[in-house]
């Protein structure tokens, strides 16, 4: 499973909000806002909910859990 979110349009659709500013809405550094936008960090609980309550929508509009599909290697194919 893989968390996805939609914060970069969320941020665009509030003015243009910069990952900056939303960083320091919610006291973590852009790198942070930037790392979770591309999913390779997934916030804590607490990051998640500030992070909603920023764009005022619940957490379920903002991340979303997603099945990664395998790719799986027949064993007759290399």
């Amino acid at each position: 499973m893989k968390l996805k979110n939609n914060i970069r349009k969320l941020r665009f659709d509030k003015n243009e909000m910069s990952q900056q500013q939303l960083a320091d809405l919610i006291g973590v550094s852009r790198m942070t806002i930037y790392s979770i936008e591309k999913g390779k960090y997934v916030p804590s609980t607490v990051l998640a909910l500030k992070i909603a309550q920023v764009f005022a929508k619940p957490v379920e509009e903002i991340f979303t859990l997603v099945e990664e599909k395998r790719m799986e290697v027949k064993k007759d194919e290399k």
